[in-house]
């Protein structure tokens, strides 16, 4: 079983910089292909972008953000970030943070088994 906690979210204002973090309670977290996705209010839970486990460490990012976000991981902390710039407005959401072991680049949320409780976001005008 593996949990998820996500911080970092809040309140900003279009053009500023936000950096999420997710910790993960598991030894392996090497090995697990970690994700971020991203829910607005009456939409659909979107993919933003994604790592592979260890040892590949490949990234991949939706076309809205590249350029923008990053992300990255720490396996001594067993956290993940995902690193904002430029926010926008439309990129107020609630944001999730979801793991899967052995895998290459998910990009689909029905492939992911563990997911966080979420942090919102929110990007004023």
């Amino acid at each position: 079983q593996v949990q998820l906690e996500e911080s970092g979210g809040g309140l900003v204002q279009a053009g500023d910089s936000l950096r999420l973090s997710c910790t993960a309670s598991v030894r392996t977290f090497s090995m697990y292909t970690m994700g971020w996705f991203r829910q607005a209010p009456g939409k659909e839970r979107e993919f933003v972008a994604a790592i592979t486990w260890s040892g590949v460490d490949s990234t991949y990012y939706a076309d809205s953000v590249k350029g923008r976000f990053t992300i990255s991981r720490d396996n001594a902390k067993n956290t993940v970030y995902l690193q904002m710039n430029r926010l926008k407005p439309e990129e107020t959401a609630v944001y999730y943070c979801a793991a899967e072991a052995y895998v290459s680049i998910r990009v689909r949320a029905r492939e992911y088994n563990y997911w966080g409780q979420g942090t919102q976001v929110t990007v004023s005008p």
